[in-house]
């Protein structure tokens, strides 16, 4: 799911900002700057905060916000709405560390590189096949891979909550 969903961002959010919004090529260089500098400060915080906050609740942020961060792409008639949600889906991708370290906390040590290693298969076809499929849709509406987006969020965000939360996790 998290693939799926990332593949809908990385293919179309630059994509709305140049068909949807007419950013030029200057305007696009210097959001990728601004965002990485961004994220280059927020990276350790970001670590902090599922050490302090745990899997789950780091999770359900994540979602919850991808979920706002996919309906404004779709539903937004404003290029200053677009460029902070691009940062936003940016920083929440962050999170997904989360899934990991959630992954090194109940797999069995000897079953980690082989799930993960599945699991980046996984994302790659999604790599191949929601842009495809993305951009038929697209040309329906634009609006699409984004509510879909958020449908995948949803679901993601549902499935998170079943996450325990440890007692370690637990000390808010």
């Amino acid at each position: 799911m998290a693939g799926a969903r990332r593949q809908i961002f990385i293919a179309f959010s630059v994509f709305l900002m140049v068909k949807v919004f007419h950013f030029s090529v200057r305007e696009i260089t210097i959001l990728f700057i601004v965002n990485n500098l961004i994220n280059y400060f927020l990276n350790p915080l970001i670590g902090r905060a599922i050490v302090r906050f745990g899997e789950r609740r780091v999770l359900t942020i994540e979602y919850a916000g991808l979920i706002l961060v996919f309906l404004a792409y779709a539903f937004t008639g404003s290029k200053a709405v677009i460029v902070v949600m691009y940062i936003i889906d940016h920083i929440l991708f962050n999170f997904a560390i989360a899934i990991r370290t959630y992954f090194q906390k109940i797999g069995d040590p000897q079953d980690i590189a082989p799930s993960m290693a599945v699991g980046f298969t996984i994302n790659h076809i999604a790599a191949v096949v929601m842009p495809v499929l993305g951009g038929l849709v697209w040309m329906i509406d634009y609006r699409i891979p984004f509510i879909a987006g958020a449908g995948m969020s949803l679901i993601s965000l549902i499935a998170v909550q079943k996450i325990p939360i440890f007692a370690a996790d637990d000390q808010t």
